[in-house]
């Protein structure tokens, strides 16, 4: 999973970049692997012990801001990633410059909005055109069938409001995934705040009220004193002073959990003594389309899959113990995979 952060310079995208991924931003190029915390991975290696351990990753990536160098390479570069991170500022600090010359969350937020708003609204445009000089009596009811689509995108957007927020049929979702737009994808908005605001949530509450139209994503991160607690050295150290900061979710896990929910994803294990590995999939994939991810010779040559629920592998304290229980589980390929599920695939090519 891709996520893009954007935003106006000096307002913490690397900060937050490098407290994500634990690396310096700037020897990758503004580019990152975060791994996911997933506390059910942690259990899981501890039980078996494996010789190899692989954890769900999250790519990270900072995205020029726009305005900066030619906006149409910044705005395909945000093709490429799954979710928009948009970092706004919140902290107060005389000694580092605000483009803007005041800091002023909602107003930045605002600007990106519609920046990614006239985006598509170009799109429409330029895409109208060509409809027009393709236009044929063979083809007349598709083109106009897309027209009066585009128009429909091009109203919601001069509202001021992103495609994302806007109900699509199936035949609609098809059109919007074929084309090139910005504000159908998910967006996160980061509120980078400073130490003495991080228990504070009054200006995220009321930037939620002020863009409730908008269908966005919301966390409250403290990117500099995350970073340096996260420069501790034990574990234990770095968990009391999260506590004692008043952080009780670290930010790489909120965005973790906010990806997830915006792109409507879950995580299925696969373990053994050989190998632990936490695997990402739609919520909804069935047992062959979870197989798939694993190897597409998996999904090929389905037979079944053996299921134990994390919950009763963590209570009984061993697969033998679920099997001898009569919790364990042999389905076939109309199973719906459940998120924590620890699959084990039978296949034959």
């Amino acid at each position: 999973m891709k996520l893009g952060l954007l935003g106006f310079p000096e307002v913490g995208k690397k900060t937050l970049l490098e407290l994500l991924t634990g690396k310096e931003a700037g020897l990758v190029k503004g580019i990152g692997i975060a791994y996911v915390r997933d506390e059910r991975f942690n259990q899981l290696v501890k039980m078996y012990k494996p010789k190899k351990t692989v954890p769900a990753t999250l790519e990270f990536s900072i995205i020029p801001d726009i305005g900066e160098q030619n906006n149409t390479k910044i705005f395909q570069t945000m093709q490429d990633v799954d979710v928009l991170c948009y970092v706004a500022r919140a902290f107060k600090d005389n000694t580092v410059f605000h483009i803007k010359g005041s800091i002023d969350s909602a107003r930045d937020i605002e600007m990106a909005n519609d920046e990614l708003i006239l985006n598509d609204l170009l799109f429409i445009e330029k895409r109208s055109n060509k409809l027009k000089k393709e236009f044929t009596k063979k083809s007349a009811q598709s083109k106009l069938n897309e027209e009066k689509l585009l128009l429909r995108f091009k109203q919601h957007l001069e509202g001021g409001k992103p495609l994302r927020a806007l109900a699509l049929s199936d035949e609609e979702e098809k059109l919007v995934k074929s084309c090139p737009f910005l504000t159908v994808k998910n967006m996160i908005v980061v509120l980078n705040v400073g130490e003495d605001d991080i228990a504070d949530d009054k200006l995220l509450e009321t930037l939620k009220k002020h863009f409730a139209d908008q269908n966005m994503e919301w966390a409250q991160v403290s990117a500099k004193l995350e970073k340096e607690i996260s420069a501790m050295e034990s574990e234990e150290e770095r968990q009391d002073f999260l506590k004692e900061m008043g952080i009780d979710v670290p930010a790489l896990e909120k965005l973790t959990i906010l990806s997830y929910k915006a792109l409507g994803l879950i995580t299925f294990f696969t373990v053994g003594k050989d190998e632990v590995r936490a695997w990402m999939i739609p919520q909804g994939s069935t047992a062959p389309e979870a197989a798939r991810a694993v190897h597409t010779d998996m999904e090929r040559g389905f037979i079944r899959a053996g299921v134990v629920k994390y919950n009763d592998l963590i209570k009984l304290g061993s697969e033998k113990n679920v099997k001898e229980s009569g919790k364990y589980m042999l389905k076939g390929k109309d199973y719906i995979v459940e998120d924590g599920d620890i699959l084990n695939f039978l296949f034959n090519v």
